[in-house]
């Protein structure tokens, strides 16, 4: 029982490799536009922001899930 909460856990954590994944390839994609428009700045940080935020949060849920999975069925 022990072995499959930790894997649960594990598995449930995995969620932030994902996010830091998107997280890096969407600044790369942000900083990319910035350097073929510079004037477009604003916008383009303003949907970077959004979208590394929201990432982040998929991120937090995942080790929230984790966190609870351990002390739930422990």
């Amino acid at each position: 029982m022990a072995t499959a909460i930790a894997i649960g856990a594990g598995v449930a954590v995995l969620t932030g490799i994902g996010a830091g994944i998107g997280i890096g390839i969407a600044t790369s994609k942000a900083v990319e536009s910035i350097a073929r428009q510079p004037g477009a700045k604003g916008d383009i940080n303003k949907a970077l922001l959004l979208g590394c935020a929201l990432a982040e949060a998929t991120a937090v849920y995942g080790l929230v899930i984790g966190i609870l999975i351990i002390l739930v069925l422990k």
